[in-house]
């Protein structure tokens, strides 16, 4: 799983490989600058310590030589450039190459980091937008079964999670090998001997910093599976609070917040107990190893006398100077951990497949000309599952107001929602004009379709934004004049800012009739064929009912409409009622057919009505 996310996120990376090519070419420059500065310093170093007049000894017998070692040819080369006549103008001009030094290596960092930062924020932007639009192609049931809260913190806590891993891991992952490569490369230029022990380092710190990766990963997805969890119980406790509050359950729900976050406390100071372990351990060995060389190094200068005293003093810089790029490198094997877990909850999510899909050229479909069929059509919502529908058949004509009556439970709101395909029926057919709905464009298929719930979803937008929402361009007089047709035109005008006004998340300063009423606005502006009511009234209050059922009275007007009802006084002018049972269809007929019949419908109606 860990090579498949690294795969898959470098996959995204590198389609911006024009930044990433400056940017390694700038890391380049950055790794070049380093080391020069490391060299610089230790002849300036050099040239304060020791007597000028041996220095230019030196590079006489350097001069001298037939055969030169690397070593040899690159303090000749530097000696070219800084060694001057006297030592005061030598320690001027390394001073000079150490300013030009110093502002071309933080150029490159600068280039180098800003390249890194476009392709990170690239990076993050695209997967986020994937991932949101993927949950727009994911089916109903799909947002049944996960907690809204999971997938908000997917998208937002594990691509954040993933940003700051990867902040970490670009600013660092493309200069940090190019930089231990060309410092161990002058370790060995200088001393083989002393650059072997040196490296011993490398394999112990990696056997450390390697063997606490998996296990901090496994903590970081556990990590981020509790922080979900935690912002689902957010979301479900301000969403509910009405709820909360009236059931006064303040304290047990705080109390199940802290026993969560007391999880979370547990499990990141674990992660991290194993994350900051690492590096200390590697750090005490490496300065074991220093002590080391240290004391060899002296022996060859002092008694052996196999290496200068330039030369060990800009060993042991480079040396140092090794240390910070190792530890860095270390510390980005944890970052990537945490960063991994999140991609793997991410590309999860994106690996699933919705069940509703289009199949290959489907039909597009822009009105309803003759009838929707329901044919021995099936449903449950699990293959194992009891049916919540069974064996249903029934034809709506063109321009037909059809009602669906019944108790709680017996299936109406799920035979409504394979209509506009929620879901796919398990067994039999829906036909629109003869057309399978599996043959029909999802996108066209549903514009044919209005929508109005018991539940009312409003957008932290203005009303005006409300009623337009899902029509690309809609003018204000149409806006108004669906208004007008939804009996809500008064009460908007009498709002703060009329049309203009912000009604809060889920229209939460409206009341319910109000919501309706722009909600049923809404329909009127698509101006969709297909009308479906799914118990719209049965929530309101008898003064907010009567103003919506005006409303849903003109919406209905010259358009085919399915009516799911729990006050049978709405449906008295259906042209066809259907009364389910337990997920089949006990009954059919008009109001007036059915209420002189004995049966469901009958016994429903006395029950409202006591007659």
């Amino acid at each position: 799983m860990q090579e498949s996310s690294l795969k898959r996120l470098s996959r995204f990376v590198f389609t911006y490989w024009p930044f990433l090519l400056l940017s390694t070419f700038a890391a380049l420059f950055y790794v070049v600058f380093n080391s020069a500065s490391v060299w610089v310093t230790a002849t300036m170093i050099n040239n304060i310590l020791i007597d000028f007049n041996d220095m230019l000894v030196d590079n006489k017998r350097l001069l001298s030589l037939n055969e030169l070692s690397m070593n040899d040819r690159l303090k000749l080369y530097s000696n070219s450039i800084l060694l001057k006549d006297t030592a005061i103008d030598t320690v001027s001009t390394v001073c000079a190459a150490l300013i030009f030094i110093f502002a071309a290596k933080n150029i490159s960092l600068y280039i180098k980091n800003i390249s890194l930062s476009v392709v990170q924020y690239k990076l993050i932007r695209d997967l986020r937008n994937r991932l949101y639009a993927h949950f727009h192609h994911l089916s109903l049931s799909y947002f049944n079964k996960n907690k809204s809260g999971k997938l908000t913190s997917v998208l937002v806590s594990d691509v954040d999670n993933i940003k700051n891993s990867l902040t970490q891991i670009f600013q660092k992952l493309f200069v940090e090998p190019l930089n231990i490569v060309f410092l161990i490369s002058l370790l060995f230029i200088i001393s083989k001997k002393l650059a072997v022990i040196a490296l011993l380092i490398i394999p112990i710190s990696g056997l450390i910093i390697f063997s606490v990766a998996s296990s901090i990963r496994r903590r970081a997805e556990r990590g981020q599976a509790q922080l979900a969890g935690i912002t689902s119980i957010i979301t479900e406790t301000i969403s509910s609070i009405r709820i909360v509050k009236a059931f006064a359950t303040k304290f047990f729900e705080i109390n199940r917040f802290a026993k969560e976050t007391q999880k979370y406390y547990k499990l990141m100071l674990r992660k991290d107990r194993l994350s900051f372990i690492s590096s200390p351990i590697s750090e005490t060995l490496a300065a074991s190893i220093a002590s080391v060389l240290l004391w060899v190094g002296a022996r060859d200068v002092l008694v052996n006398q196999s290496i200068t005293s330039e030369d060990f003093l800009r060993f042991i810089l480079l040396l140092f100077s090794l240390f910070r790029p190792l530890k860095s490198l270390g510390n980005v094997v944890n970052q990537l951990q945490n960063g991994l877990a999140s991609a793997d909850r991410i590309f999860a999510i994106m690996d699933t497949k919705s069940d509703i899909n289009d199949i290959e050229n489907p039909y597009n479909i822009s009105d309803l000309n003759e009838k929707i069929s329901f044919n021995n059509v099936s449903f449950s919502y699990e293959k194992n599952d009891k049916k919540v529908l069974d064996n249903i058949s029934f034809e709506i004509k063109k321009g037909e107001v059809i009602a669906l009556v019944g108790p709680s439970g017996a299936g109406k709101s799920t035979l409504v929602d394979l209509l506009p395909r929620f879901y796919d029926a398990s067994g039999g057919s829906i036909e629109i004009d003869n057309k399978n709905l599996k043959e029909i464009k999802l996108n066209s298929l549903r514009s044919l379709m209005g929508i109005v719930t018991q539940e009312t979803l409003l957008f932290d937008d203005s009303i005006r934004g409300n009623i337009a929402y899902g029509a690309e361009t809609v003018s204000d007089k149409k806006i108004e004049k669906a208004a007008i047709a939804a009996n809500a035109h008064e009460f908007i005008l009498n709002l703060p800012d009329g049309y203009n006004t912000i009604i809060g998340e889920n229209g939460v300063s409206l009341s319910g009739g109000q919501k309706q009423r722009i909600a049923i606005a809404r329909a009127i502006v698509n101006n969709p064929p297909i009308l479906i009511l799914d118990e719209a009234t049965s929530s309101l209050d008898s003064e907010s009912e009567k103003h919506v059922q005006l409303a849903i009275e003109n919406l209905m007007n010259e358009r085919t409409v399915v009516v799911i009802a729990h006050r049978l006084s709405t449906v008295h002018n259906a042209n066809k009622i259907l009364v389910i049972d337990d997920g089949k269809i006990v009954q059919k007929g008009n109001h007036k057919e059915l209420v002189s019949t004995n049966g469901l419908y009958k016994e429903l109606h006395k029950m409202q009505f006591q007659t």
